[in-house]
Parts: structure tokens; C-alpha cells; sequence
């Protein structure tokens, strides 16, 4: 049986699987539908919640991010692990305790206020809409190479698939499903990973392949890779580049924004009691802690890999560098899909790959006939081509992409189920139709993950940026509008509405200002994306740090020279403060 053939059997057969569990497990009430009825258990809540939360992002782009920036690259580590503790000390048992439907909804209540309740919709939103571009242009790539079909009609099944257990299913079809897409998407990542490390440093464990030394001579990996990627003008795979100052703000607003995302706090209300958001938030952590200790040795084997296989020798010798007629299987595939590209400047057969942008190296280059670096990898490509590159079996290849579907398909369930919720449960029945019945709740809720699948889909194909970059984006703007109105509606009796509204507005107004002036979204930036021109030397991906610190600064502010809330909600808040069970 042939790759193509083995693929669409796996993925055909893990479809079947979660769309079966989906018909299993259907929601029947609004209940069912928005919190799984509240009765998951603990261990079953985490493994979804692992599922929930690595999306294509953590699957397909981290390692890639990982294998290109080297060092700098553990920010998303410590931000996207880190989130979890804050989240399972300082919000998730608060929230259980609490008891409702949707975030929007404990901001409306803790707020007394429709208006809280409206812009904490809009937040979430813009906040789901974002990532969930990301997971839509994961399912694009993984289709487009591994089932030889077009980008659009890979979304196209992609979205299909979604709908039939998300709008069937809702969260209690949905969680179920994730449960299964966790144990697939795991193993998808870590049987490449042990393959590739004792292929590469003879050592099982891809955790401790990391600080081991290759097979082939060369000393440890670390210390190879350094060495290979300095010859060709990078920087050393081990040393940073960014400053100080902007790891310290992408890592705050990560791990902030993973604790303010509405699709992973909504998990923490299907559980039976408050224990049990504490103890399903431990679980998630676990689970998730198997992929992200595997990924910096993901990243690292598969950046040697690819180095190796495109330098084959010393810098400057003409047989060094291969010869594009004898470029690999994988190579070819992965050319198809416009995700690897070769442009012969100099026209002489071979594939120069360096760094052009090195003034220095690219002197010395030119001496040598080079006209610029003749090579394009997009940073999304490598997890999934790198059990190719490393010649492994087609049913690890196979598997893989089976496992980056269901990453992606996972965490785009529970972002569009939670805009479904923030659209029939708290702006139809909370705002504008309080009176509805739970039967035309629950069909306004279908209806309108449907049309969020349809958003969905245009935004995977056309897509702002690069998997894992327009998902920090939305990991800012979470923690810079949603995060700091939920922990101050915790911890403290004296905010009001009118500071979580103005606090709210201000932090999404500027953090939303500054990607659209550096990055664009959709549109040309108004300003060039480099250090230089950046606030403080904060990037983008940071600035979601200093938006959380001004929604802090505004509300707290506002609230002293607003009145205090009433009496009950400072009653509220007490109960909501003594999260027993």
C-alpha cells in the first residue's frame, strides 16, 4: 500500500472514530451542549483539555519554531506550560465554583452588567476568530500534502468533519472526542520522535536525545548543530537573539493569555465539583508536559536533518551542496505544495541554503558565486516533513498526519462551540431574547457554529500569518482583555463594571492597534516589523503583557472613581472566593 493509500485509510479511520463518538455522545439539552452536562471526569476533562489546548500550533509550529530560532524558541515553552499553573491556582476552581455556562456570562454576573457581558463577547471573539485561523490553515497544510488535494478542499472536509461532531455533538460530543484525539495526536508525535532519536543519537527517550551524542561522530547534538548552523551564517543554534526585555513580555503574555483563552476556561465547567477542576487542570498539565518535553528534541533532530540533507560538506566545496536533480522524495512532495521552494539565482544546479541576511557570510559567499540563499522552508512544514526527511516508514508518515489533523480539528471544535455559546447563550438568551426556550437556545447554538465553521474556513484560507504566529497573537489578546477583568472579578470586591468595560476596551483597543500597525492582519502594516520601531523593544507576540498591565491599571482605576458594587455582588464574590466543593 502506498503513502497516499495508508494515509487516507488512518486518517479515514480516526474521522469514523470521532465522528461515531460524536453520535455517542450527542447533546440533548443546553446543557449538554455548552458544559457536557457537567459531569466528565476529571481524568477524561484533562486529556481533553490537553487535546483542547495543543492545537496545530503545539503539533505542527512549535517544534518548527523550535528547529528555526533554536534558544529563543523556549519562550512558547515556558509561556504556553507556565499559563497552566496560574490558570489551575488562580481561576479554574473559582470558576467551577461559580457554576455557569460561558465566560461572558461570569463576567456579566460578577458585573451586574448586560454591557460587561456584550464586550466580553466581542473580546472573546476577536480572541477565538484569531486562533482559530490558525488551527483552519493547519488542517490546509496537512490535507494539501498528505491527501493530494488542494488547500481548499482540504478545509473543505476539515470543515465537514467539525461540523458533523460539533454541531451534532456540542461540548459533552466534542469533549468525548477529544479524549480519543489526544491519545492519537500523542502518539502521532512521539513514535517519530523515538524513531528519528535512535536513529540520530541511538538513545529511545527523544528527552534525553536532546543532550546526547550523535551516532555518527560529531560530539553532542547541541554542539553539532551548533557548529553546522554557524558555517552557514546563522546564529548559534544555543545563544538568543531577542532581547531580554522581549522574552520576558512573550513569555508574561503567553502564559497570561493561556490562563484568560475562553476555550480552555470553559473546560473547567464540565466537571462534577470544584476538586475536580483543580484535579483535571493537574492532568492537563501532565498530558501536555509529554508533547512539550518532546518538542525541543523534535525541533533540534529535525533542523539537523534538514541541514544535513541540503549540506552534505564543507561551506564553499561545489559538491557540498546538493544538486537540485538529486533532491530527495520529500523534497519533491513537499515543492507540490508551495511550502518549499527552490530558486536557482547563480544557475548552477545546486541549492545554496544560508543566511543571505548575514552581511558578513554573504561576502564571503559571493567571492564564491553565491548569489543569495536559493532555499525557502516554511516553519510549518517540518514536524510533519520530518519523518520523510528522516526516511522513516510511510505508516509513521501517515500517522503523523493523522495526528496533526486531529491537533488541529480538536482545538478548532472547542473555539468554534465556545463562539456558539457566546452567541445563543450570552447575547440571545443573556441579552436580546431573554425568554427563549431551551429548544430554540439550543438551535441558535447550531446554527451558529455552523456559520463560525464557515468563518473558519475562509480564515484558513486565508490566513494572517504562520500557524504558531497568529496563535500567539490571539494568546496576546487574551491576556490583555479577558484575564485581568476574570482575576479582579475574583479577588477583588471593590471593582465594578464600569472599570471591567473601560478595562476591557483599552486593553483589546491597544494590543488589536499594535498587531494591525506591525504585523497587518489582512491588510498591509502601517509600520515595519522590526525591533527598532517596537515599544520598548516589545514585539508583537509581547505586546498582549503591557496590554494585560493597562486593562489592570484602567479598571482598578476606574472602579475607585466609579461607585462600589451592590451589596449582593460583593456577596458573590465572598462565595465565589471559597471554592469548596
Amino acid at each position: 500500500m502506498d503513502l497516499q493509500a495508508l494515509t487516507y485509510l488512518i486518517v479515514g479511520l480516526s474521522f469514523a472514530l470521532y465522528i461515531g463518538i460524536a453520535y455517542w455522545s450527542r447533546a440533548s439539552s443546553t446543557g449538554d451542549f455548552y458544559v457536557a452536562g457537567k459531569h466528565v471526569h476529571p481524568v477524561a476533562n484533562g486529556m481533553a483539555t490537553a487535546a483542547d489546548w495543543m492545537s496545530a500550533a503545539s503539533f505542527i509550529s512549535m517544534a518548527g519554531i523550535i528547529a528555526f530560532i533554536g534558544y529563543d524558541g523556549s519562550v512558547y515553552l515556558m509561556g504556553w506550560t507556565g499559563g497552566y499553573v496560574l490558570l489551575a491556582l488562580l481561576l479554574a476552581p473559582y470558576l467551577r465554583k461559580f457554576g455557569k455556562f460561558t465566560v461572558p456570562e461570569f463576567i456579566g454576573e460578577r458585573y451586574a452588567s448586560n454591557g460587561a457581558r456584550v464586550v466580553a463577547v466581542i473580546c472573546l471573539i476577536v480572541i477565538s476568530f484569531t486562533y482559530v485561523a490558525g488551527q483552519m490553515r493547519g488542517v490546509g497544510i496537512v490535507f494539501s500534502r498528505f491527501l493530494g488535494v488542494d488547500i481548499g478542499i482540504g478545509l473543505l472536509v476539515g470543515m465537514g468533519v467539525v461540523f458533523t461532531y460539533a454541531v451534532a455533538g456540542g461540548m459533552k460530543g466534542v469533549t468525548y472526542t477529544q479524549v480519543a484525539q489526544y491519545c492519537v495526536l500523542i502518539f502521532a508525535y512521539t513514535v517519530p520522535a523515538v524513531f528519528i532519536s535512535l536513529q540520530v543519537t541511538g538513545v529511545a527517550l527523544p528527552q534525553a536525545a536532546f543532550g546526547a551524542e550523535v551516532v555518527e561522530g560529531g560530539g553532542y547534538l547541541l554542539t553539532k548543530l551548533d557548529q553546522i548552523v554557524t558555517d552557514l551564517g546563522f546564529a548559534a543554534y544555543t545563544d538568543g537573539t531577542k532581547s531580554t526585555v522581549d522574552v520576558f513580555f512573550i513569555t508574561l503574555a503567553l502564559m497570561v493569555g493561556t490562563a484568560g483563552l475562553p476555550h480552555v476556561l470553559v473546560r473547567f465547567f464540565t466537571v462534577p465539583k470544584v476538586r475536580d477542576a483543580r484535579i483535571s487542570a493537574g492532568y492537563a498539565l501532565l498530558f501536555i508536559a509529554i508533547l512539550y518535553t518532546t518538542a525541543p528534541a523534535v525541533g533540534a533532530l529535525a533542523r539537523l536533518n534538514l541541514t544535513t540533507t541540503i549540506q552534505t560538506g564543507p561551506v564553499f566545496e561545489e559538491t557540498a551542496n546538493l544538486a537540485y536533480e538529486e533532491r530527495p522524495g520529500w523534497f519533491r512532495t513537499w515543492e507540490e505544495t508551495g511550502l518549499l521552494a527552490f530558486e536557482d539565482k547563480n544557475d548552477d544546479g545546486r541549492i545554496q541554503y544560508y543566511n543571505d541576511a548575514n552581511p558578513e557570510f554573504a561576502e564571503r559567499a559571493s567571492v564564491h558565486g553565491w548569489q543569495g540563499n536559493e532555499l525557502t522552508v516554511d516553519r510549518d512544514i517540518i514536524v510533519l516533513a520530518n519523518p520523510e526527511i528522516a526516511s522513516l516508514p510511510d505508516w509513521v508518515v501517515a500517522l503523523v498526519a493523522a495526528g496533526g489533523i486531529a491537533a488541529a480539528l480538536s482545538t478548532a471544535a472547542g473555539l468554534l462551540l465556545v463562539i456558539s455559546a457566546a452567541v445563543s447563550h450570552d447575547l440571545l438568551k443573556g441579552v436580546f431574547t431573554r425568554g427563549i426556550s431551551e429548544r430554540r437556545e439550543l438551535l441558535a447554538g447550531r446554527i451558529s457554529a455552523a456559520v463560525a465553521i464557515l468563518l473558519a474556513g475562509y480564515l484558513g484560507y486565508n490566513p494572517p500569518g504562520f500557524v504558531a504566529e497568529v496563535v500567539a497573537l490571539a494568546f496576546g489578546l487574551a491576556a490583555s482583555s479577558l484575564f485581568p477583568v476574570i482575576l479582579l472579578g475574583i479577588l477583588s470586591v471593590r471593582v465594578n463594571k464600569q472599570g471591567a468595560i473601560a478595562g476591557m476596551l483599552t486593553g483589546l483597543a491597544f494590543t488589536l492597534g499594535y498587531i494591525l500597525i506591525f504585523k497587518g492582519v489582512f491588510m498591509p502594516p502601517l509600520a515595519e516589523n522590526v525591533a527598532e520601531n517596537w515599544l520598548f523593544g516589545i514585539s508583537p507576540e509581547g505586546i498582549g503583557a503591557v496590554g494585560a498591565m493597562l486593562n489592570f491599571a484602567v479598571t482598578i482605576a476606574v472602579s475607585k472613581m466609579t461607585p462600589a458594587p451592590p451589596e449582593e455582588i460583593r456577596e458573590l464574590v465572598e462565595r465565589i472566593r471559597v471554592p469548596r466543593s
